[in-house]
């Protein structure tokens, strides 16, 4: 499991319009947005998908103007190796 926070830098009367495209990736939701553009989204993988795959197409959403990784985790590295 892998999951991933971003932060979104944009001009505040494209709010809507980003909001909308990123709910659309997969594996991303809009976890918070202040209204004054900068918004808060996490990314977490899922069946079929990459979240390296879901932070690039953020990062091609229009009008944004910045993407920050702000937050990284994953599981995979604490999986018990069988001898």
């Amino acid at each position: 499991m892998k999951i991933v926070s971003l932060v979104l830098k944009y001009l505040p009367e494209h709010s809507a319009f980003i909001q909308q495209a990123v709910e659309q990736v997969a594996g991303a939701s809009v976890a918070h947005d202040q209204g004054d553009g900068r918004m808060l989204v996490l990314i977490e993988d899922g069946e079929g998908y990459a979240v390296s795959d879901s932070i690039i197409q953020v990062h091609q959403v229009p009008h944004i103007m910045s993407v920050t990784l702000a937050y990284e985790y994953s599981d995979d590295a604490l999986a018990i190796e069988e001898v």
